[in-house]
């Protein structure tokens, strides 16, 4: 991924942004530094965070990457996948509701959603619910698109 851009967030910005993510994933993030990344040949612009890149936007929303997500252990918007899960949502498939062992009660179908594995609690996938959380765990049916996984081009970028 080559970058196109990259530059500083102004303090408003930045402030807007500490809001959103406090709202809808409960985190307090802590950076000293803030800069937009731009790139070539992909859609995606990143936030970097101290130089890390834990924000990006889909679909011109902010949200946590999977990196962002296991630095700073988001308490809402939170599906949990079983160990057999964890493989496939790794690799990008999206997740279905027998690999499900909960998710949070807040979520809304449409919103952007983190997916960590039930044992150690570390963030697969962020993805894209198709149904309420209340409605995630059951027994056949897909349930989260997923949108950005671990080992994908995003979380490989370095800054």
């Amino acid at each position: 991924m080559e970058v196109k851009s990259r530059h500083h967030l102004r303090s408003d910005v930045v402030s807007d942004l500490e809001t959103t993510l406090a709202n809808q994933l409960g985190v307090e993030l802590d950076g000293d530094a803030y800069e937009r990344v731009e790139f070539e040949t992909v859609d995606w612009e990143v936030i970097l965070v101290d130089g890390e890149p834990q924000i990006a936007y889909f679909d011109d929303e902010p949200f946590l990457t999977v990196r962002g997500a296991n630095a700073h252990e988001p308490e809402k918007r939170l599906v949990t996948v079983d160990s057999g899960a964890i493989s496939f949502v790794s690799d990008g498939a999206d997740v279905m509701r027998p690999g499900i062992t909960e998710a949070t009660g807040d979520i809304a179908e449409g919103d952007l959603v983190v997916i960590a594995e039930e044992s150690h609690g570390k963030i697969l996938a962020v993805g894209r619910a198709r149904v309420d959380g209340t409605q995630m765990v059951g027994d056949e049916g897909k349930v989260v698109d997923s949108l950005h996984h671990v080992g994908d081009d995003l979380y490989e970028f370095a800054g």
